[in-house]
């Protein structure tokens, strides 16, 4: 095996003795072989046969490293920490509360981001000296550390990579997630609020804030509808791909005869609206309605009319808020979530002329995406990328993370965005 094609961080294999010119030394009479034997094979030790395998498999990571920093720019994302550190040391700086924290979140992710380059460029320089480490001791114990290690490195670079993927016109923004039960009578209530359990844990789990604007509680059990937001780099990039329709197959806990059933939930995620997207919104076309605050089974939570219902007159769109224990700031936040629909409405206005120009069928973002699985055998299959697991209760925790990963991989195969 030729060390030499391992070229990670200029390391060099160790110089293997060479059988060759010590019998050469020892003579042909020499030695406890016949005269004039042939010489075998070289053997090499199993611990540096592997440590020049996990050499090459570094040389690729690191070559896939190097094209996500070229993509990512960290040194432009300096530059423009710097910038907003500037702003963020303003004295004036939270005289105005929103453009504050948008000026602190941006700062801080972008400060996450450039933290995580670097960390994943020092774990693959200190990769490289741990397995020089175990090239040079023979040492098979550093050499399956190292192993470990570049497993974990894989994971990692390849989730930068698919980040590398969202460039889509909104995909930096925050996220507004809508979820409704759709056919399947409670079954489908009840999946509806399963799912929007998926997404709280899978935001949990990345330590991203995510806020419930409106929880629609059916009559039995489960919701008719919620809407959240999730604040987060790329919310709306990385979510957009669970758009769709939403399957659920098992023993109905509802059905006294313990049939299989049968649910569908939609899933709509809409990118959060900046004040640069200008979207102007005349009072004559909004009719205000005003309604108490209820919880499971009509439980009043407040006894004020503080929940707001906004109706967009000229296409129908209905955005309603009731977190708030102000009928102002729910009002503020329904008008955020409308904003957003409208915006995105006229997105897909745009790309469905664009698609009528090319005879485009359209896209398939309101078809059924995935099924969940639950009998007669356990499986979440997505429908579009073929990707699936065997555990259902791990992926409504929240473990979502390779289902967007193929998602967004796929998305750009297909050229959607």
């Amino acid at each position: 095996m030729n060390c030499a094609s391992a070229t990670v961080t200029a390391i060099s294999c160790p110089h293997l003795p060479d059988e060759r010119e010590n019998a050469d030394r020892q003579g042909p009479g020499d030695g406890d072989g016949d005269a004039g034997e042939a010489i075998g094979p070289i053997r090499l030790s199993l611990p540096l046969v592997a440590a020049a395998d996990l050499l090459t498999d570094l040389s690729e990571l690191d070559k896939t490293l190097s094209s996500i920093e070229t993509v990512l720019d960290p040194a432009s994302k300096k530059q423009q920490i710097e910038e907003l550190q500037q702003q963020a040391s303003a004295p004036d700086l939270w005289n105005d509360q929103e453009n504050a924290q948008r000026v602190t979140s941006k700062l801080s992710a972008l400060q996450a981001e450039v933290d995580r380059l670097a960390a994943l460029r020092q774990r693959v320089d200190d990769a490289a000296v741990l397995i020089e480490l175990a090239q040079e001791e023979s040492d098979a114990d550093t050499l399956a550390e190292a192993e470990r290690e570049l497993a974990k490195l894989a994971t990692d670079i390849q989730g930068l990579e698919v980040r590398t993927l969202l460039n889509g016109e909104y995909d930096e923004r925050d996220a507004v997630v809508t979820i409704r039960s759709e056919a399947g009578g409670v079954d489908a209530a009840d999946f509806a609020e399963m799912l929007l359990r998926m997404y709280l844990r899978w935001s949990e789990r990345h330590g991203y804030s995510a806020e419930v604007y409106d929880t629609s509680y059916a009559e039995e059990a489960g919701i008719k509808s919620a809407t959240f937001t999730v604040k987060a780099p790329f919310a709306y990039g990385t979510l957009s791909v669970e758009q769709g329709t939403h399957r659920l197959v098992r023993i109905s806990p509802f059905d006294n005869q313990g049939r299989r059933q049968t649910s569908f939930a939609g899933v709509e995620v809409l990118p959060v609206t900046e004040e640069a997207d200008h979207i102007d919104i005349p009072e004559a076309d909004i009719r205000v309605d005003v309604f108490r605050s209820s919880g499971p089974g009509g439980q009043s939570v407040n006894t004020t009319d503080s929940a707001v219902r906004l109706t967009h007159l000229p296409t129908g769109i209905v955005v309603s808020c009731q977190n708030e224990k102000s009928q102002l700031q729910n009002k503020v936040a329904a008008m955020k979530v409308l904003q957003s629909r409208l915006l995105e409405k006229a997105r897909r206005d745009r790309e469905a002329e664009l698609n009528a120009l090319k005879s485009d069928g359209g896209n398939s973002w309101g078809s059924q995406m995935r099924s969940y699985v639950l009998h007669p055998y356990q499986m979440v299959k997505d429908l579009r990328t073929e990707y699936e697991v065997g555990s259902p209760d791990a992926v409504f925790d929240g473990d979502l993370d390779g289902f967007i990963d193929a998602g967004i991989r796929w998305r750009r195969q297909q050229g959607e965005r």
